[in-house]
């Protein structure tokens, strides 16, 4: 009878966490972005940074070519980090029978994307102005506060990533210089740890 109890108890509590926060998000696709984040800074540092010193406080001169190879690097990440978090996030929810555009979905997308696209507006003048060394320092904080903001709709290590992602946003804005390294410490290391976590724990 106890057992039975707690059964129920714990049915109840998963339908109401259902009913409240998007939970189908996996975390496969934490470590494939991680992962790509990384391959990404790599490309950057070997074609972009490596003879040339871009991270500081200044406006610096960008040729085309320059501008371009940057251009591509960061849209070919993003669309290959967003693609494997839509294979990953919708094979999860297919296995937990969910539907994977709901009113959940709405919200965490809406909370998520209102400063994450503000940040990469931002992150485009600032490099068309030729602030590349602050880039770093913008992209980590607006993803940490998009994601600090989705969280509510999600799961609750969201926001501690959220967090982790601003005050490495701020690290790299003081330590300008090393700003590349704390930008694939945060979208490629930290990602995969909490991929990893996220994977552990919620897998069913």
């Amino acid at each position: 009878m106890k057992k039975k109890y707690i059964k129920d108890l714990e049915q109840i509590k998963d339908i109401m966490n259902r009913s409240t926060r998007f939970i189908s998000l996996s975390g496969l696709s934490g470590i494939s972005t991680g992962i790509t984040a990384l391959a990404g800074a790599y490309l950057a540092y070997q074609t972009i940074f490596k003879d040339y010193d871009y991270l500081v406080y200044h406006a610096v001169e960008l040729n085309s070519n320059v501008l371009r190879n940057m251009l591509l690097i960061a849209i070919g990440t993003l669309i290959l980090s967003v693609t494997n978090a839509i294979f990953f996030t919708r094979r999860k929810t297919k296995k937990q029978n969910q539907s994977v555009w709901d009113i959940q979905t709405k919200r965490l997308l809406i909370n998520l994307l209102i400063p994450l696209v503000s940040g990469g507006l931002f992150s485009l003048m600032l490099l068309f102005k030729g602030f590349v060394g602050i880039l770093p320092s913008v992209t980590l904080i607006f993803y940490g506060l998009a994601l600090v903001n989705a969280s509510k709709y999600s799961l609750p290590e969201i926001k501690n990533l959220g967090l982790i992602e601003i005050l490495l946003g701020l690290l790299a804005f003081q330590f300008i210089g090393f700003g590349l390294l704390f930008w694939a410490f945060g979208f490629g290391i930290i990602q995969i740890i909490y991929g990893l976590i996220i994977q552990r724990k919620y897998t069913l």
